[in-house]
């Protein structure tokens, strides 16, 4: 019997923790001070470890932590007390990659679900099944998987192991991300959170004996972007997932944006909940959950190695992203008819608005007029973090963003 799998979506901070929380996740993950492979976002103290894994259970979803660093002796001195304060605080899971750091999870966090990173590369159902056997309660299953792979894994393994896999987000030219590129160029190691993503760069040839000189690569004057893979995005092919048996679908992006959280869970929300599983051979993904994945901040979009050999999935000319859509503004109240929200980025009256309002479909409205927090009229806002009140005959949810083309 087919079942709806969770959504597990992404969180660099509180904030964004929220944010998933608010726009329809199952499930979180994100990461402490320390451990886990993401320096470049904010991630959570304890203090807002504690309020996270309050404000989330609250709403019935789900905690997971990562662990999955490859830690050194040091470290492994301060894990234990690390896992015990995971444990006290009542998290859901922990994801690690090492064994000895699966070990420790056992012993120091006793009532929390071990889950094998995907930086652990299981790729078939033995490792599956022997990380089954050492305690693990899920595995993520490495990016370089087709569908086919992981419906055989599926069958091969306890149904009591559950299978989460990647759906969204960016793909490492390396395989699971395990990756020495940016330790050997710049002393950043990507196995320790700290990529200094060196398979975005532009690169061209030059010769030993003529310094100074570049020959492009390809045939372009701007050097070519030989490792720079597209984005995952399986929003269309959701029903196939299922159907190969994942019990997790997994957004990545924890470095990335509160808005690109908001919008990225908003959508693969509206996916999943569209799906009926006693008629999933009809399903089609929602025009209004496929619009909303090209508002967010992306590259080029494939489906990775889902259906075999990836095609169509590096581009070569730029690293850059596609970015139409910026928040104007954060809805955090609605009073006498009025939308209150905080300002994020300058608009003024007569600008098209796009509103993202949690697990609904976004809706548009031009501002017609527009208030200070005093109720005085004005034509534009113009600075950051100022309260705005904007007419509307509806109400709209506290935590909606409010965002604008361009």
């Amino acid at each position: 019997m087919f079942k709806i799998p969770e959504l597990l979506a992404p969180a660099g901070d509180l904030t964004r923790l929220k944010a998933a929380v608010l726009f329809g996740a199952d499930a979180v993950y994100l990461a402490g001070e320390e451990f886990g492979m993401r320096t470049a976002a904010s991630n959570f103290s304890k203090e807002d470890l504690k309020e996270g894994v309050e404000f989330a259970h609250k709403n019935n979803v789900k905690v997971h932590i990562t662990c999955n660093t490859v830690p050194h002796n040091d470290e492994m001195e301060r894990l234990p007390n690390y896992l015990t304060f995971l444990n006290s605080i009542g998290v859901d899971a922990i994801i690690a990659s090492d064994l000895g750091t699966m070990g420790l999870v056992k012993r120091y966090a006793p009532d929390v679900e071990l889950h094998v990173s995907v930086q652990s590369g299981i790729v078939n159902y033995q490792t599956a099944n022997s990380f089954y056997n050492l305690g693990a309660k899920r595995v993520v299953l490495a990016r370089e998987l087709s569908l086919e792979e992981i419906a055989e894994i599926r069958q091969k393994t306890p149904k009591e192991l559950e299978i989460e896999a990647f759906a969204h987000g960016a793909m490492c030219v390396s395989f699971s991300a395990r990756c020495l590129l940016s330790s050997y160029m710049t002393g950043r190691d990507a196995n320790r959170g700290d990529c200094a993503q060196p398979c975005r760069w532009s690169y061209a040839l030059m010769e030993e004996k003529r310094p100074g000189q570049y020959f492009p690569v390809t045939e372009t004057e701007k050097g070519t972007y030989i490792l720079n893979a597209n984005d995952l995005c399986m929003a269309e092919h959701l029903d196939k997932m299922i159907l190969a048996g994942v019990d997790s679908i997994k957004l990545e992006g924890r470095a990335k944006s509160h808005y690109y959280t908001a919008a990225v869970t908003n959508a693969y929300r509206m996916a999943l909940d569209s799906i009926n599983v006693d008629n999933i051979e009809d399903w089609v993904l929602p025009e209004a959950a496929k619009a909303e994945l090209s508002k967010i901040s992306h590259r080029g979009y494939s489906t990775g190695f889902y259906f075999g050999r990836p095609e169509n999935s590096q581009t070569y000319e730029n690293a850059g992203y596609v970015r139409d859509y910026a928040v104007a503004a954060i809805v955090t109240g609605y009073e006498e008819g009025k939308i209150i929200c905080e300002m994020k980025n300058k608009f003024a009256v007569g600008t098209e608005i796009d509103c993202l309002e949690p697990r609904k479909t976004p809706f548009v409205f031009k501002v017609e007029q527009m208030f200070d927090k005093d109720n005085n009229e004005i034509e534009v806002a113009p600075h950051p973090t100022m309260i705005v009140k904007i007419p509307y005959p509806v109400s709209v949810a506290v935590g909606s963003l409010l965002r604008m083309k361009g």
